[in-house]
């Protein structure tokens, strides 16, 4: 592989941390503040469109993410980087998980319709939740990339000098 592509493959990857990374921060920031003034009457056509679309989005984003960090691992191997991607795959990995076997099953029920202010209350404070720890994740895989491109251009400057 030319160090053009493999720079390709793992600025790519870089892109898809990201984008989840402000994703993430900005529902913490933005989104959740929100989500309590939400009612049965308000929250689904505030929240069912925009989730589904993420979703969509996302899966096929996480699909490229995963490939990427393989690639990364085949490219980094024999580095004292190999730890990064390793770290991105496994974070990737947890939040997929979180998503689907917790995440998604409460945004079907959202999609279906809640009628009671309590259950949208539980409802909506689960996903919140879940959602702070999934931007967790989402950080941890930014700042190994992050780490990884700095010390790439670090080392970069102290040969140029």
């Amino acid at each position: 592989m030319t160090d053009t592509l493999i720079v390709l493959n793992h600025s790519v990857l870089f892109l898809c941390t990201s984008m989840y990374l402000g994703t993430g921060w900005s529902l913490i920031l933005f989104s959740f503040p929100i989500a309590p003034k939400l009612t049965v009457d308000t929250y689904h056509m505030q929240f069912v469109p925009q989730v589904k679309a993420a979703t969509r989005f996302f899966t096929w984003m996480t699909m490229l993410m995963l490939l990427t960090a393989i690639v990364m691992i085949a490219t980094e191997w024999r580095t004292g980087f190999l730890w990064v991607p390793i770290v991105v795959l496994l974070a990737v990995v947890a939040a997929t998980l979180l998503t689907t076997s917790r995440i998604l099953p409460l945004n079907r029920r959202m999609e279906t319709g809640i009628t009671d202010d309590a259950e949208l209350r539980t409802i909506l404070s689960r996903w919140m939740s879940l959602n702070r720890v999934r931007a967790g994740l989402w950080t941890v895989q930014w700042a190994a990339m992050m780490w990884f491109f700095a010390a790439r251009a670090l080392a970069a400057l102290r040969m140029a000098s």
